[in-house]
């Protein structure tokens, strides 16, 4: 088929398998969690641009995260709550609005690896160098460093979305819950050789060059709190490092378990569930970790609910 003409078409996506008994069942669940990942990111986002005293580099840091949260589930789960209420065979999707689905959800699962390396930078330079911190984490520093991690993402996603999009394609069944790389280029009937070497090459170097940097990084953190005789300032690097690393962790078996998934065309149904779990589970713990494992921000969250209480009696 021509692409010419084929992209301006629709195709039709699977979208999640349910049955009809359970439809509004799967539809409450995932709308709750929507709502819940809404509220809460948001409301992180606002307390840190609210209050003055966690206008620090940590929290401005911070910040790339719960936005980068709403931004991606925003891009998947209203169109899979609209879905589970059509029947599998209406469940259409142009091709433009396919491609534009992709880029942004991988730009998203990108932008989560490089905010939490410049987050990581952040604790390494705060916990080893704290008398040069105020001199390195500049607002200057701070800027620089979001906008590489979202500048980085736009350039490789950009080059792998735009490899996919020069294919013909003759196929129109998306064979998943939403747009993805992978799902386009299965609907071409060319080689997918480029596709596949820059995809695999992609997602090398950015799993490596994430877990490379993070293990790096907390080696030489563990290294300087077990020289140092401080326990105070060890047990607030060791909290504050644990919670990184936890949202770190989330993040990064949920993505594993996807990309593993994608190879085994056999357990579509477990990919998809992986797919759900992975754009719900991080975005709904990554702000309660940080609002009850951050003191600054769990004290301001508990000066507004004592706040809300005395104005509510």
């Amino acid at each position: 088929m021509d692409n010419q003409t084929f992209r301006y078409s629709t195709l039709l996506m699977e979208g999640l398998q349910v049955a009809n008994q359970y439809r509004q069942l799967a539809f409450i669940f995932i709308l709750i969690a929507y709502i819940f990942i809404m509220v809460f990111n948001i409301g992180l986002l606002i307390q840190i641009s609210s209050e003055k005293s966690l206008r620090q580099p940590m929290f401005i840091l911070l910040c790339n995260l719960p936005l980068n949260d709403v931004f991606g589930t925003t891009l998947v789960l209203p169109r899979l709550l609209r879905n589970i209420l059509l029947e599998p065979s209406e469940r259409y999707i142009t091709y433009v609005e396919c491609v534009i689905q992709a880029f942004f959800i991988h730009l998203y699962g990108t932008t989560c690896h490089t905010t939490l390396m410049i987050m990581a930078f952040d604790r390494y330079v705060a916990i080893c160098n704290p008398l040069r911190y105020p001199a390195v984490m500049t607002t200057n520093m701070v800027v620089q460093l979001s906008a590489a991690a979202w500048g980085v993402g736009l350039v490789l996603v950009g080059i792998l979305i735009s490899l996919t999009v020069r294919l013909s394609f003759c196929r129109s069944v998306i064979e998943n819950l939403f747009c993805d790389n992978a799902s386009l280029f299965k609907l071409s009937c060319e080689s997918t050789v480029i596709n596949n070497i820059y995809g695999l090459s992609f997602t090398v170097v950015l799993l490596t060059s994430s877990l490379g940097s993070i293990a790096l990084t907390y080696l030489r953190i563990a290294i300087v709190c077990f020289k140092s005789k401080n326990k105070a300032t060890n047990s607030k690097a060791i909290k504050t490092c644990c919670t990184h690393l936890a949202v770190y962790l989330i993040m990064m078996i949920s993505g594993l378990t996807g990309i593993t998934l994608h190879r085994f065309p056999e357990l579509s149904d477990s990919r998809k569930l992986s797919s759900i779990i992975k754009h719900i589970i991080p975005p709904c713990l990554n702000p309660i970790i940080y609002g009850l494992q951050v003191k600054e921000i769990r004290q301001r969250l508990f000066k507004l609910i004592s706040k809300s209480k005395v104005n509510f009696m």
